[in-house]
C-alpha cells in the first residue's frame, strides 16, 4: 500500500512539475537559433488546442504556452531555441511587460488561422517568398485560384496570400521581354481559358472579378497578405473597373484613351491619386512603384522598421515585431510605394524615408484588414525571372522574412471588443 501511494505521490509530482512552468520561445537575436520555424512552433502549438502569450517587445516578440513534453520535443525536432520558465518567474515577466512606462504588451493567440495561397497550378519562372515561408516553418496552407475564389470557397480562411498576381489582365506586362517564351503563352493561354470558363469575354474582366472577390473577403472579415506586384496591380485592377487600361496585345483591343481620368480612387484600398504607366511595352503599371526612380545604391538599401505602442497600437506592434528594427532592402516588379499616393488610412509601418517610399503598409477594411509588402523575396537583393528558389535553412533568423511570418500568425489573436 505504502509503496502504491509512493508511486502515486512521484506520478502528481511529475503531473504537478510538467504543467507548473512554461515554455518560452525566445525570438531576439543572441538566443533564437530558427526564428522561421519558431513561427512553426507557435502555429503547432495552437493545432493542439493550446493558447500562446506572444509578448510584444521582450526579447523580440516572445512566444510563450504552457509546458509540456510533447510541445518540447518539437522544439527539439526543429531545432528551435527554448527555455523552461518556472511559473514563479513568468509571473515576474508579466510584472516587467505591465509597466506602464515599459513599451511591451501581451496578446493572446487562440486559434491556429486556416491559410489560402492565391496561385497559378502552372508552374511559372518565378517563386514565392510566402509559399517558401511557409513550407520552411511547416505552417499547412492550401493553393486556391479563380475557380475557388468564384466559386465562393474563400469563406473556408482567415488567411489569404496573393502571389505574384497582375490583376490588370496584362500578363506581367512581360509582353517586351517574354512574349515568346513558352512559360509566356502557356500562362495567357490558360488566363484565356479561365476567363471563357467562367463566361468572361476578357482575362482583365475576369481578374477585376476575382479582386472584387478577394476585397468582399476582407470587407468580411478576412486577412489579405500580398506582395510584390500583386498590391499595386491589385489596386490599380480596382480602381480601373469600367474603363479599358490594357493594350491590344493583351486583350485584343485597344485600350481606353481617356483611362487615366476614368480612375476611381474611392474602390481601390491602399492608393490615390496614382498616374497609370499606358505604354504596354514598359515594364510598369503606375507610379505607385518606385522601383525605376529610387536610385539607392545596394549598399545603402535599407527600410526601417516603426517602433509602435504595444499597449495602445497593438496590431501594428505585433506586425512589427521582429529583433531588429533595420532591414535589408530587396527589390522586386513592385518594389516599394511612393508616399505620394498613400491614402491617409494607409498605415506606415516600414519606410526608407530618404527616399520618400513606403515598403511596408497596413489598413482595415469593413471587419478584416490588408498588409502590402513591397519586393519579391527579402533574401535576395533583385531577383530575376528564372533564378533559382532562395534556401532559407541558409536564412533561418531573415528579419524579412519574419515580417511575413508575423502576419501569418496575425488572425490567431484574441479580438478586442469593439467600442460602441
Amino acid at each position: 500500500m505504502k509503496k502504491t501511494l509512493a508511486f502515486l505521490v512521484l506520478i502528481l509530482f511529475c503531473f504537478s512539475t510538467t504543467y507548473a512552468s512554461k515554455l518560452l520561445i525566445p525570438m531576439d537575436a543572441e538566443s533564437q537559433k530558427q526564428h522561421l520555424k519558431a513561427y512553426g512552433i507557435a502555429y503547432f502549438v495552437l493545432t493542439k488546442n493550446q493558447k500562446i502569450d506572444w509578448l510584444l517587445n521582450y526579447r523580440g516578440g516572445s512566444f510563450v504556452f504552457d509546458h509540456y513534453l510533447e510541445l518540447e520535443t518539437e522544439c527539439k525536432i526543429r531545432d528551435v531555441s527554448y527555455e523552461v520558465v518556472p511559473d514563479a518567474k513568468y509571473t515576474a515577466i508579466l510584472e516587467e511587460i505591465s509597466d506602464p512606462d515599459v513599451n511591451m504588451d501581451i496578446v493572446r493567440l487562440e486559434k491556429a488561422p486556416k491559410i489560402a495561397v492565391y496561385t497559378p497550378g502552372n508552374k511559372l519562372p518565378w517563386d514565392d517568398a510566402v509559399t517558401m515561408a511557409l513550407t520552411y516553418a511547416e505552417i499547412p496552407f492550401d493553393k486556391v485560384y479563380d475557380d475557388e475564389l468564384l466559386e465562393d470557397k474563400l469563406v473556408k480562411y482567415d488567411w489569404l496570400h496573393l502571389h505574384h498576381e497582375d490583376f490588370t489582365g496584362q500578363y506581367g506586362k512581360f509582353y517586351t521581354a517574354y512574349h515568346t517564351a513558352p512559360w509566356y503563352i502557356e500562362d495567357v493561354n490558360k488566363n484565356e481559358a479561365m476567363a471563357k470558363k467562367h463566361g468572361f469575354n476578357k482575362v482583365s474582366q475576369l481578374k477585376l472579378a476575382i479582386a472584387k472577390k478577394i476585397k468582399d473577403f476582407v470587407i468580411g472579415g478576412g486577412y489579405l497578405f500580398a506582395m510584390c506586384s500583386a498590391t499595386d496591380s491589385y489596386d490599380v485592377a480596382l480602381a480601373s473597373e469600367g474603363t479599358d487600361i490594357c493594350d491590344v496585345m493583351y486583350d485584343g483591343d485597344a485600350q481606353d484613351p481617356s483611362s487615366q481620368s476614368k480612375l476611381d480612387y474611392s474602390k481601390s484600398m491602399a492608393f490615390k491619386d496614382f498616374k497609370l504607366v499606358t505604354n504596354p511595352y514598359e515594364y510598369e503599371y503606375s507610379d505607385i512603384d518606385m522601383t525605376t526612380v529610387r536610385k539607392v545604391p545596394f549598399t545603402s538599401d535599407y527600410f526601417t522598421l516603426f517602433t509602435f505602442s504595444a499597449k495602445f497600437d497593438p496590431v501594428p506592434s505585433m506586425l512589427c515585431q521582429n529583433h531588429t528594427t533595420t532591414i535589408k532592402g530587396f527589390m522586386g516588379q513592385t518594389t516599394s510605394f511612393s508616399d505620394r499616393v498613400l491614402k491617409s488610412s494607409s498605415l506606415i509601418m516600414g519606410e526608407n524615408k530618404s527616399v520618400g517610399e513606403a515598403k511596408y503598409i497596413h489598413g482595415d477594411l469593413g471587419k478584416g484588414t490588408w498588409t502590402f509588402y513591397g519586393g519579391h523575396d527579402p533574401e535576395d537583393f533583385q531577383h530575376q525571372v528564372g533564378d533559382p528558389p532562395t534556401d532559407l535553412s541558409l536564412h533561418p533568423n531573415s528579419p524579412g522574412y519574419r515580417l511575413i511570418l508575423n502576419n501569418v500568425l496575425f488572425p490567431a489573436a484574441k479580438k478586442k471588443p469593439q467600442k460602441t
